[in-house]
């Protein structure tokens, strides 16, 4: 493979074989050894090779090996000749971060962080299969699929403000849950308002320093603030929507004329009806996922109020915003002076929309979209803000997270003889998790440092600081 150094903070992939265009890779010097080691790099070579890719296959310093795509992948095709594929979107369809902030000083809450992870975790299911108290009937489920986050504020879970600071509003349109499977149906039945497990969480924190005043202003983000952030996904419905239509795009490709390089790259052409068919259903997905973390904010929401004894008024609980990182999107893009309609893989990838972008809500739209990137338990959480930058060179994206660099079976060995969550307790920080494995599989040292990945996307300009986030409080599934 002929990689380059372009800068501090990008790296080329020369074109070779069949690879239709070059990778660009942002990533800072020391990271670049790790990434070699996981074979993410060939991973984004292998994007290169699909039909219709326009400009670069790009990853993110958080990227990873993933299934075809690498973790921190983005790719966008041509809406008319290019491709989509499952692998470039992934199994948690739509699994997204969500931040909400509050009126309340941090400080004032420390004595009261154990009685309230106890509430936390006694309200909000989480785990492996873990189901909720809403049970959806087979006609409610389907509206939710067509609805997202609307289905959830219609019902009384929340309010109109939280949709104008969801992306797109917290609803896909096209969405056909005609197309689902009746076990991707059956999965998503009870599972509606539930956390989740693996790298799943609930955190409680606090904004320890803010870098851009004026966008944090915006936000409604100040130093000392206690906040809550929430990254769940589509849980088991979207992970079968995608095992779904990997089979039936794996059986697909054998009859199209296209060599991959990897039959995890399984695919269809966007305007073929099996394109427009996984389309569809996994808008399903994606706005079921929207509705679930929806539901989760209502539902700490409540769970604060009762706790501390405070109305919403003086909570001030408000929506800061959510993104999602699993996803295939239309969207329009400026390609070497051109505007293309394109089919934008982002995953595990955040949008990060500049300044004065049609898209966002008129509080946001003068200073940037909100861009939140989760780290460890033990360190930090950053929100930035998209760029210009970021729409001309990375079809307005950028990292998702800090990425992890140990495999759970690594974590797992190497926690061997510790206890995390009391390591976690002696930096302060309150922690209550379910499964017999999860706090070392999501020890911190499984994930690369995301204050150097946040770094390389701020030095790059795809995506600027504006606050830094500390956890006090961890719930995990």
């Amino acid at each position: 493979m002929d990689l380059r150094q372009i800068d501090e903070y990008r790296w080329r992939i020369e074109p070779s074989g069949n690879m239709r265009v070059p990778g660009l890779v942002f990533a800072g010097a020391g990271m670049m050894e790790q990434i070699r080691r996981d074979q993410a790099l060939e991973q984004v070579a292998n994007v290169a090779h699909l039909p219709g890719i326009v400009k670069a296959s790009l990853a993110m310093p958080d990227i990873h090996w993933g299934y075809g795509f690498p973790i921190g992948g983005v790719a966008a095709f041509d809406w008319n000749q290019g491709v989509v594929s499952p692998g470039g979107v992934g199994y948690d369809i739509n699994c997204g971060v969500r931040l909400a902030r509050t009126n309340l000083e941090a400080e004032a809450l420390k004595d009261r962080l154990e009685e309230l992870a106890e509430a936390l975790y006694r309200d909000i299911p989480c785990g492996v299969g873990k189901g909720g108290p809403l049970k959806l009937s087979v006609k409610e489920e389907k509206k939710v699929l067509r609805l997202g986050s609307r289905w959830a504020v219609e019902n009384g879970y929340g309010y109109p403000g939280d949709l104008e600071r969801t992306e797109d509003g917290g609803c896909l349109p096209g969405a056909d849950p005609g197309l689902l499977t009746p076990r991707a149906l059956e999965r998503g039945r009870n599972q509606l308002g539930t956390l989740g497990s693996g790298n799943h969480f609930l955190e409680v924190g606090q904004v320890e320093k803010v870098y851009d005043p004026e966008a944090a202003a915006a936000y409604g983000l100040f130093e000392g603030q206690l906040t809550l952030m929430l990254h769940s996904g589509s849980r088991g419905l979207g992970y079968q929507v995608c095992d779904d239509f990997l089979v039936s795009m794996t059986r697909n490709v054998r009859s199209l004329d296209i060599e991959l390089p990897d039959r995890q790259l399984a695919c269809a052409y966007i305007q073929s009806d099996l394109g427009q068919r996984y389309l569809r259903a996994m808008a399903c997905a994606a706005n079921y996922a929207w509705a679930n973390r929806q539901l989760l904010l209502h539902r700490c929401r409540e769970t604060f109020q009762r706790v501390l004894a405070m109305g919403p008024r003086d909570l001030g609980m408000d929506l800061v915003y959510d993104v999602c990182h699993n996803i295939a999107k239309k969207e329009e893009h400026l390609v070497q002076g051109r505007k293309m309609t394109l089919c934008v893989h982002r995953k595990g990838a955040t949008r990060a929309f500049g300044p004065g972008n049609q898209a966002l809500g008129d509080t946001y739209r003068p200073v940037g979209q909100p861009i939140l990137i989760p780290g460890d338990m033990g360190t930090a959480s950053y929100v930035l803000k998209g760029t210009a930058r970021a729409m001309e060179e990375t079809f307005g994206s950028c990292c998702h997270g800090a990425g992890r660099v140990l495999s759970r079976k690594a974590a797992r060995k190497k926690s061997k003889g510790r206890s995390i969550a009391r390591e976690l307790e002696d930096k302060g920080i309150v922690v209550r998790w379910t499964g017999r494995f999860t706090m070392a599989e999501e020890m911190p040292e499984a994930y690369k440092d995301v204050s150097r990945v946040v770094e390389v996307v701020h030095g790059a300009g795809i995506a600027l600081k504006v606050a830094r986030l500390k956890p006090m409080l961890v719930v995990k599934g």
